[in-house]
């Protein structure tokens, strides 16, 4: 607690608004999309989503492959408490879903799925979007794809898988594809939610990034969760193929833009 409690203020003192951002592309991106306040209508259907597991007072028995929780301390565990501490916030599933509308992605992937609200917020985000949300545990996931049915979300498909065994496949399915074909299949937003650990998120970042494209759009979570975690953003932001960071304190954001000269943004929300 006390080393995030610094990191916060560390954070405070070095962050900006849109009024320093001296790119077009970043100012654009704040503008029109993280300090977007007008109402949404599907600000309403995740407020729905949400409400609906805070009332479920079942409990499940949660298998964890990441990190662990720095709130339980049993794996058995209610879907409201669930909601309530481990979720994604409002605010978090409000910028979610705008990111989701302002990039338009074709193909998202999202490490992580938990209760499925992140999820959903992409998926309300663009309808037209192709979902793969992965989730470790069967029960976690079940829950998910409840609510996913209940709300209509058909754009999403759910995999309960192992990560790093479904990210080796895919990376050697990116690999072939790239070596046959000019225009090689790509993914154009990808949500790192699903394993708070250093040498995880970069194995992560390793396998997939042959799948980004000029356009993709890369959303790392809990980048200052600890002092491996922000190791591994440093190492992240010094990577040749990334152009633009923006660090937001809980999420930290990575661009592949060519024709953008490197720089790393830290900003407020």
């Amino acid at each position: 607690m006390l080393f995030q409690i610094k990191t916060y203020l560390k954070f405070l003192w070095h962050s900006k608004n849109q009024y320093a951002v001296h790119s077009p592309f970043v100012f654009s991106l704040l503008t029109k999309c993280f300090y977007d306040n007008r109402s949404k209508p599907e600000y309403s259907i995740l407020k729905k989503y949400r409400k609906l597991l805070l009332e479920n007072t079942n409990t499940i028995e949660v298998t964890d492959f990441g990190a662990g929780s720095k709130v339980f301390k049993s794996n058995t565990r209610a879907i409201s408490k669930i909601s309530k501490t481990a979720g994604i916030t409002r605010k978090r599933a409000k910028l979610l879903f705008r990111l989701s509308a302002y990039f338009q992605p074709s193909s998202v992937l999202e490490i992580g799925t938990s209760l499925g609200l992140a999820t959903a917020a992409l998926a309300l985000g663009n309808p037209k979007a192709c979902i793969t949300t992965l989730e470790g545990c069967p029960e976690t996931a079940r829950i998910a794809q409840d609510q996913f049915n209940k709300f209509g979300l058909t754009n999403i498909n759910a995999v309960v898988t192992e990560f790093q065994t479904y990210l080796e496949a895919q990376s050697e399915s990116f690999a072939r594809t790239a070596e046959a074909n000019p225009n090689p299949k790509t993914l154009d937003l990808i949500l790192f939610d699903g394993n708070h650990q250093k040498q995880a998120t970069l194995d992560y970042f390793e396998l997939l990034v042959a799948s980004t494209s000029n356009e993709s759009v890369w959303i790392f979570d809990d980048i200052h969760w600890s002092p491996d975690m922000e190791e591994a953003w440093e190492i992240i932001k010094k990577h040749p193929k990334v152009s633009v960071t923006i660090d937001t304190f809980q999420w930290g954001f990575v661009f592949f833009r060519t024709e953008q000269e490197k720089e790393h943004f830290i900003i407020r929300l």
